[in-house]
């Protein structure tokens, strides 16, 4: 599948900042499943735009303005062709071992009532792939995809309770019920081919796990599949924090706005998804 994406984002600051920095995690890379044609990335603000990798291999570009700033625009664009490799990750860049990955983080933590959830949902599993599963599916079944809803405070565990959640903490959920269960698991956030009629409502995110023989799989709960060739991986990360697209501070404690427009086409014949 050739996948075209048009990603722009638009901060707005009232009153305006004396200066912004940003970091920047939008920048796919190229695997055996996934190849990267072409990719831009632009700021509208006067700056140099540095470009360097994170501990995690991510691909991330810097920039800072050090005046007034009253709007900045991001713009992200590309081609990348994929294919279906039901999940299984091969030739990805990997710059820690899969241990890195058992540790607890601030948005997959483990609480009492998600070694109960863990406990009855891997129950009677043949080996890891078939707890993984049985866990990618009591998840999907235990909750509500709702792409509207605000992050959950506390990640996974809490939209455990509320049964409602977005993708992220679809995948935070995951990934704290994997590595409870010692199997390493990490965040990702990527684009994703919209089923025809629905929209991106922007970047989403999944989850992947490493098992033996296979390495690294790719598990999206909110959708209950293995990602496949509708998916564009760009960052991986401990959880949601480490692989956030956007980080950015700026000076005063006035508002932030953040609009973005969003256009997938699964070109050349595929349809459009447009989200603003």
């Amino acid at each position: 599948m050739r996948i075209r994406i048009s990603h722009e984002t638009t901060f707005r600051y009232e009153p305006e900042t004396r200066w912004v920095i940003q970091n920047l995690r939008l920048t796919p890379r190229s695997f055996d499943s996934q190849y990267v044609l072409r990719w831009r990335v632009c700021v509208s603000l006067d700056g140099a735009l540095r470009h360097c990798e994170d501990t995690l291999g991510n691909v991330v570009h810097a920039f800072s303005h050090p005046k007034a700033v009253e709007r900045v625009e991001i713009s992200a664009i590309g081609e990348v062709e994929t294919s279906d490799a039901v999940g299984v990750m091969r030739g990805t860049v990997e710059t820690l071992p899969e241990s890195m990955f058992l540790r607890k983080s601030e948005h997959a933590h483990v609480t009492a009532a998600l070694r109960e959830f863990v406990a009855e949902a891997v129950g009677g599993a043949a080996d890891d792939l078939d707890k993984l599963h049985r866990l990618m599916g009591a998840i999907h079944k235990e909750i509500e995809l709702d792409p509207e809803a605000a992050p959950a405070r506390g990640g996974g565990v809490d939209a455990l309770a509320l049964k409602k959640a977005t993708a992220a903490d679809f995948a935070q959920l995951f990934i704290a019920s994997a590595r409870h269960i010692e199997i390493p698991a990490r965040y990702v956030s990527g684009y994703l081919v919209p089923p025809d009629g629905e929209t991106a409502a922007g970047m989403t995110a999944w989850a992947e796990a490493f098992t033996p023989g296979l390495g690294w799989v790719a598990f999206d709960c909110a959708h209950d599949l293995c990602a496949d060739s509708r998916y564009v991986r760009v960052a991986i990360g401990f959880d949601s924090a480490s692989a956030a697209p956007f980080r950015t501070s700026h000076s005063g404690a006035g508002a932030e706005h953040v609009d973005t427009v969003l256009t997938i086409v699964d070109s050349p014949w595929g349809s459009q998804s447009q989200s603003q």
